[in-house]
């Protein structure tokens, strides 16, 4: 297989990105993760920019080892000479020299002839060439400059010497049918172009940063310029992780390699993510966080069947952790059985696996994700709970300020028959359980009531625990539950039902739908 190099300008480019900044320290441990991470050459800086660019890049050229070291430098001397001190550290410098050609930006920008244009350029190679035998130039907006213009600055750059020729897609105006084009064109109709190694550098402005640069390999360009997480000016350039994965993934149609060790990629990415500030998007391609998570109930089916039923990538070759089933509405009992599983929960019965996965349903339409401890709370409830005598039906309280608290509160008994009670109390809670005593007639004395958070956000789920003395007989009821108000009804009546299960207490004769309200 054929060896695309990859050039990381995440500390240049990257940095452009707005709102982003870096101190040294920080650079450097990007470079030492970037280099670890195996990319063949790192765009330092832009050493004319700041004292604090110039001391960065130096220190990076000083202290990272077995990696190309690449500064940017506009076409003028005092630039190429700055580069140049801030690169002698380097055990492979590479002093970066660009100037934009396209017509919009002679006229508009640099104000400047055709003739100008390539004179500048020629001149500014030949100063580097005399500090390092590599040097790159990028034609600024090459995307969308005159293709025989293009060539003839390509062709002068080159016999300057020029040993490698990026061609930016600087505003990503480009598509990958014309960006390809431009490539091969430029490969077969550049003079002397088999001197140089032709690379892209592309742009995201249009969403096809990856596209135009798998484009361009195949067109034949040999070196990708791209950054962690697709960061940088703008809506930021080709994204390494993607550029790489889809390389090493599509082996078999693009048949190309990199040096890349594709298990640093997280560990970089979020390193970058965390230096910079800026958050990778949940659903971004290779390391956003649910890039290989599976949520549809058909989806986790499959992969628990076999994996490539809907993943092309492992997890493990970019350096995650394993495939994340995560649950939610849209999952299966396939998934949820799983779940348990691994949660040490394989043995319950059939009836409690029943109950467990109805429960897991009726919090799924109640909460967007159901986490590790929500699944054990549901089991925990099961086992806990003795045969229930009375089963929540429905609750509602009314109260708040200048308002009695009343508790409307419905229960199913074992025969299946509904009695209603609506109740006045001292406040909320106090009503919902004066509720349940004159429903259940097994009136009780609460002796302890606590809550607390178990999972956090908005939708947490919520603890409620009870002591309640019945008569001289205490019982305590738990549950968990994102409704604190059901929770605590329900966990009230787990220590009800203790109560009428110990005592063999038959339910209530059936009644029909009734509604009593206590006077006070």
């Amino acid at each position: 297989m054929s060896r695309i190099t990859i050039l990381d300008t995440t500390l240049r480019d990257g940095e452009q990105s707005p709102g982003v900044s870096l101190n040294l320290h920080e650079k450097l441990q990007i470079a030492h993760q970037l280099a670890r991470l195996g990319v063949d050459v790192i765009e330092a800086g832009f050493p004319i920019a700041s004292p604090g660019d110039f001391n960065a890049v130096k220190a990076v050229a000083d202290e990272v080892r077995n990696v190309g070291i690449q500064a940017l430098a506009r076409t003028l001397e005092k630039d190429v000479d700055r580069a140049a001190e801030a690169l002698k550290g380097a055990e492979r410098p590479r002093i970066h020299v660009f100037l934009a050609t396209s017509e919009i930006h002679r006229q508009h920008k640099l104000k400047k002839a055709k003739e100008e244009i390539l004179s500048l350029a020629t001149r500014a190679v030949r100063h580097a060439k005399g500090f390092t035998d590599e040097v790159e130039f990028s034609p600024e907006d090459a995307s969308r400059t005159e293709p025989e213009f293009l060539r003839e600055v390509v062709e002068a750059v080159i016999d300057a010497g020029a040993t490698v020729i990026n061609i930016p897609d600087t505003v990503g105006y480009a598509t990958p049918e014309e960006f390809g084009r431009l490539i091969e064109d430029l490969i077969k109709e550049t003079k002397g172009m088999e001197k140089a190694t032709l690379s892209v550098h592309c742009h995201n402005d249009l969403g096809l940063a990856v596209a135009n640069s798998l484009a361009s390999i195949e067109a034949g360009a040999t070196q990708v310029e791209c950054t962690l997480n697709g960061i940088g000016e703008r809506a930021g350039n080709a994204a390494l992780e993607e550029v790489v994965m889809a390389l090493n993934t599509r082996k078999d149609f693009y048949n190309y390699t990199t040096g890349i060790v594709t298990q640093e990629i997280m560990t970089t990415s979020r390193l970058v993510s965390s230096l910079t500030g800026l958050r990778v998007q949940k659903n971004k391609a290779i390391v956003g966080e649910n890039a290989f998570a599976h949520s549809s109930g058909v989806h986790q089916d499959g992969i628990i069947k076999e994996r490539t039923t809907y993943e092309i990538m492992r997890p493990e070759d970019v350096g995650r952790g394993k495939t994340r089933l995560p649950l939610g509405k849209l999952s299966g009992r396939n998934a949820f059985v799983q779940r348990l599983k691994e949660l040490g929960y394989g043995h319950l019965s059939k009836d409690e696996l029943e109950e467990a996965f109805k429960e897991f349903k009726d919090l799924a339409d109640r909460k967007k994700a159901i986490q590790d401890e929500d699944v054990e709370a549901i089991v925990i409830n099961i086992l806990e709970e003795s045969p229930p005598v009375y089963r929540l039906e429905s609750v509602r309280i009314d109260c708040g300020p200048g308002t009695t608290p009343v508790a409307e509160v419905r229960l199913r008994m074992q025969d299946n028959s509904i009695e209603e009670n609506a109740t006045i109390g001292d406040g909320p809670i106090d009503a919902l359980f004066k509720s349940i005593d004159l429903i259940t007639d097994i009136p009780g004395k609460l002796l302890d009531y606590q809550v607390r958070a178990i999972t956090s956000g908005k939708d947490a789920m919520g603890e409620v625990s009870v002591e309640v003395d019945f008569d001289g007989q205490v019982r305590r009821g738990r549950v968990v539950s994102c409704d604190i108000i059901e929770a605590s009804a329900r966990a009230y009546l787990n220590a009800v039902n203790k109560i009428a299960q110990k005592s063999a207490r038959q339910a209530p004769p059936k009644k029909k739908k009734t509604r009593q309200r206590e006077k006070v």
